[in-house]
């Protein structure tokens, strides 16, 4: 039986030096911005629903939206919906198969901050 080595490998457990490429910058803020919409769906609902039931409960939802730290709280959903939606069309793409060469790889992570972030703002100044 031949005889198997075992090589220790070094473990770098710092989360401050670890340096992550684009794509993986991609992937972890996709899965913080899933976690975040899910977590977030049901008060949207509960707001959504609340402004529907009068013409008084939408005039005080609307007022209370027009607070800065609210904006600010709607402009990161936003955001975190526009990153997750182009992030997941990136990932259906690399489930296809296409773009998942190292270098496509990078160049689609790099469109999906390119993309998200000019239609956040386009997507703000339409909708708030």
């Amino acid at each position: 039986m031949a005889e198997m080595t075992i090589k220790k490998r070094p473990k770098n457990l710092d989360l401050t030096t670890i340096r992550l490429p684009l794509p993986g910058k991609v992937s972890i803020l996709h899965r913080v911005s899933g976690a975040g919409l899910f977590l977030c769906f049901p008060v949207m609902l509960w707001l959504f629903g609340a402004s529907l039931e009068s013409a008084e409960s939408f005039a005080n939802f609307k007022s209370i939206a027009g607070m800065l730290p609210v904006k600010v709280i709607l402009a990161g959903l936003l955001w975190a919906f526009v990153h997750h939606f182009c992030a997941g069309i990136r990932f259906l793409l690399l489930d296809l198969h296409v773009g998942i060469e190292k270098e496509a790889a990078r160049k689609s992570a790099g469109v999906v901050f390119a993309v998200s972030v000019p239609l956040t703002l386009i997507l703000w100044g339409v909708l708030l």
